[in-house]
This record gives C-alpha cells, structure tokens and sequence, in this order.
C-alpha cells in the first residue's frame, strides 16, 4: 500500500527527542517521512542537530498529508515564531487530517484555540493554563491524549505518543501495538518476539 507522506515540522530549538520512535516506525511501516520547516533553510535542534527541511510550510497542504506532527520547542513559548505552525495544524484539523502535537507545540494549539473542545494533555495543566486558553475543563491527566484526529502528549511521553499515533494511522492492529509499547516503555524482554510474531501476521 502506498501511503501519502508524514509531514515532521522542524524549527530552531525543536526537542530532537520527541518525534524519533514515531518517526522511524512510521517510516518502516511505509509512510516517507518529510521535513517542513518555516522556509527551506536549514533549522537547528535543541541537540544541535543542523536540518535542511524537505520544504517550506507554506507548499504544505493537508490534501498531500497523512499527518503533520509538531514537535516542542522553545520557541513555543518565547514568541509568534511558530503560529503558522499552529495555523496549519488548524487547516489540517479542518481538513479531517490528523495532527500530533507534542510538549510546546500542545501550546501553541491551545493559543489558536484548537485546545477548546478537545480532550488534550500536555506538560503540565497549568503550562497550557497559562496561554489563556479556554480548554482547562478537558485537559487530561495521561501520558498522551487522542479526541478524533488530534494527538497531543507530554515531552516526557515520546513512547506513548507513538503508539497513539500508529493507532490513529491504524498501522498496527491493537496486539501489536500493545507488544510495541511493552517493548520500547517498559522494556519487556518478552514484548520484543510478541511484537515480531503481531506484524508479521
């Protein structure tokens, strides 16, 4: 099966440790995985990693796109930089395609007021507290959160923000996704032969 692409965004100070667990897979499960950045010139990591973005926000469109996943970063909470990210996730939203958003990026959805009517987690209740938004009342206390084409987890949570990815994608029926999270969460010795014998069928 051919799938549409898997849109990362990446920006100055992005978490380089977020997206890694849910990229790679989707990427071996077939999904190509791109780069978006604000323009085409190359952004740099909170790690240091130098990245040269497969294209500029504005060429994304949600018709092209499996999913927009949008990392945290400082520059969530420092800024305007980053609203068109958030901008673009709302097109996406509206467009029925779904969105992850991790750590800041759960923010700065929340200031573009997608946080509003949606069950949602983030860092912590009061981080997104502070935005002003007007979503408090469904803030969740989980690692991650999915409410239809939306997913939104804490920066501690990059396992768990994967596996509700891959369900929301359907990429691995529920025992394999279940063996995945064991494996790579909890670090179950006996997940990792679960999770071969699930994906292969």
């Amino acid at each position: 099966m051919t799938h549409k692409p898997v849109h990362l965004a990446v920006y100055d100070t992005l978490a380089d440790w977020e997206t890694g667990h849910a990229t790679a897979h989707l990427a071996r499960a077939g999904y190509p995985v791109r780069t978006v950045g604000p323009t085409t010139a190359p952004v740099t990591s909170t790690g240091g990693l130098r990245i040269l973005p497969d294209l500029a926000l504005d060429g994304l469109r949600p018709e092209d796109s499996s999913l927009l996943i949008l990392p945290g970063a400082d520059l969530w909470d420092t800024g305007d930089d980053l609203a068109p990210f958030a901008r673009t996730a709302r097109a996406f939203l509206d467009a029925g395609v779904p969105v992850a958003a991790i750590c800041g990026a759960t923010a700065g959805l929340a200031r573009e007021g997608l946080l509003d009517d949606r069950a949602h987690t983030g860092a912590v209740s009061f981080h997104l507290a502070a935005t002003g938004y007007a979503g408090g009342e469904r803030y969740v206390e989980a690692d991650a959160v999915t409410d239809g084409v939306l997913v939104t987890a804490g920066p501690t949570e990059p396992v768990a923000f994967a596996r509700e990815i891959f369900r929301l994608l359907g990429v691995h029926d529920e025992r394999a996704n279940d063996a995945w999270y064991r494996l790579f969460h909890d670090s179950d010795p006996q997940a990792y032969a679960e999770y071969e014998k699930a994906v292969a069928g």
